[in-house]
């Protein structure tokens, strides 16, 4: 596992082009996939810049010094002896010659007598600021619960401050297999997102950034359907999660009401989202304003439907609800802009864990259900595939 020193090693290769082509190219990968090693990044940048700006304004410091010491010295009295003689006269004098001074070194000596306490604050100043930003960066990574990407803000929702009731978490988690007495109680969920079936067998899908760095996940359905359940695989860089009920209680979903579409959406189709922003289902509709992205990423979907922290691995459906995408995040300076991963890479990433482990029951829904129901109808079959995916830490 990487340290924080290994990453600044790893950043400052990358920063001076030291990076050979396949290295480069898998860093910046990880950038635009992963979140959290950008924000990582971001904070390398901003500190080595600071540090960059001290180095400077410490080599003007010491020039204004070299130039201060050399108007010192041309400033100093001279001593000038004169030769013996035999008259009883003083044998030594001094004198304070007239200088010539060029305009440029009179300019000089005005600049250092009228900025010598500004540059010296300017110094100071420097040295706190990079104490402060090396201080400022442990106490922004502690504090910031929904990472940002130039722009782009995941949505992954910070929960423990909402909990109503720890206790009651406690008491649900020890009645899923969690051992009540001898062990230390559980750790309150920190954050959720939201997950949907993705096989009758019990995988489903979530983004993975709602699941990174989770020690435990719980899934919680409408009628307080409740299921742990283990990552099995991740997409870091199209943000997708596949996770696995691990549950014996748990049988079957049944046959899924939608299907999932390996093609392409058309722009301006109706679409229409279900998530949990908050401790209910809530539900979004709007259209498909882009077939690419934030920056242009063709992976994703660009949606005009207002979405939430919590909205994250919320699927995006047609109108005939076929699933066309999985909701993972939104631009910050346009509350309508959010966007989705393409259903296509999610079928992809299927395709080829089913092609490495022949057995494993990745038997996705073929045909859908909901072509011709109507919205309220749609939205009842849905609500028992659609669940919080509660991370804990």
């Amino acid at each position: 596992m990487m340290t924080e020193a290994d990453y600044y090693a790893l950043f400052e290769a990358y920063s001076h082009g030291e990076l050979a082509g396949p290295a480069r190219a898998n860093l910046e990968a990880r950038l635009a996939a992963d979140p959290v090693l950008a924000l990582r990044y971001a904070d390398f940048t901003e500190m080595t810049g600071t540090l960059r700006a001290y180095g400077q304004r410490h080599q003007v410091r010491q020039r204004l010094r070299g130039i201060h010491a050399a108007m010192l010295a041309a400033d100093a009295p001279e001593e000038i002896s004169k030769p013996e003689t035999t008259e009883p006269a003083k044998l030594t004098y001094s004198v304070n010659p007239m200088l010539s001074i060029s305009r440029t070194e009179q300019r000089l000596r005005e600049f250092w007598s009228g900025h010598r306490a500004t540059v010296g604050v300017a110094a100071s100043v420097a040295i706190l600021a990079v104490f402060a930003t090396l201080l400022g960066l442990e106490l922004y990574r502690t504090s910031k619960t929904q990472p940002s990407l130039y722009g782009y803000q995941v949505l992954r929702r910070e929960v423990e401050r909402i909990k109503k009731n720890q206790k009651d978490l406690t008491l649900t988690l020890n009645q899923f297999g969690k051992p009540s007495t001898g062990a230390p109680a559980p750790v309150v969920s920190k954050f959720s997102g939201t997950g949907f079936a993705l096989t009758s067998e019990g995988y489903l899908v979530t983004s993975y950034h709602v699941i990174q760095g989770a020690d435990s996940l719980l899934i919680e359905g409408r009628d307080r359907q409740r299921y742990h359940a283990e990552p099995v695989y991740s997409d870091v860089k199209h943000d997708l999660a596949i996770l696995r009920i691990t549950d014996k209680k748990f049988t079957s979903f049944g046959r899924l009401p939608y299907a999932i579409k390996s093609g392409q959406a058309d722009l301006g189709e109706r679409v229409f989202t279900l998530g949990y922003p908050r401790e209910d289902v809530v539900y979004g509709e709007g259209a498909l304003s882009a077939r690419s992205g934030f920056e242009g990423d063709t992976a994703f979907y660009q949606v005009s439907i207002p979405v939430n922290p919590g909205n994250s691995g919320s699927p995006l459906l047609d109108e005939r609800g076929n699933l066309i995408g999985v909701v993972s995040g939104r631009q910050n300076d346009a509350q309508s802009a959010a966007f989705a991963t393409k259903s296509s890479y999610l079928v992809r990433l299927v395709d080829s864990l089913a092609a490495a482990k022949p057995a494993a029951p990745y038997h996705l829904p073929r045909y859908g259900q909901l072509g011709y129901a109507t919205r309220p109808q749609q939205l009842k079959k849905l609500q028992d595939y659609v669940f919080v995916v509660k991370v804990f830490e």
